[in-house]
């Protein structure tokens, strides 16, 4: 039991977790879009910028992760 939460507790800094992350974001991304498309339609400045904002703040934590998937390679976690 112990094994198996030890590997629970290690998710999140393997690959599949990295995976689940990344998908998470990208998901994000759509809910942004959406906003900067409701921004634009309302010509919002302020809702567009902060829309802009989270577009950059999502691109950026998307290129966190992609550099820690790099950097995971064959050191997964889970695989033991």
């Amino acid at each position: 039991m112990s094994n198996a939460l030890s590997k629970a507790k290690g998710f999140k800094k393997s690959k599949s977790g990295t995976y689940v992350s990344m998908a998470t974001t990208a998901f994000g991304a759509l809910g942004v879009a959406k906003q900067i498309k409701k921004a634009r339609t309302e010509h919002d400045t302020l809702r567009l910028i902060d829309a802009t904002v989270s577009a950059v703040a999502l691109v950026t934590g998307f290129a966190i992760l992609y550099r820690e998937l790099k950097r995971l390679g064959d050191d997964d976690v889970l695989l033991g």
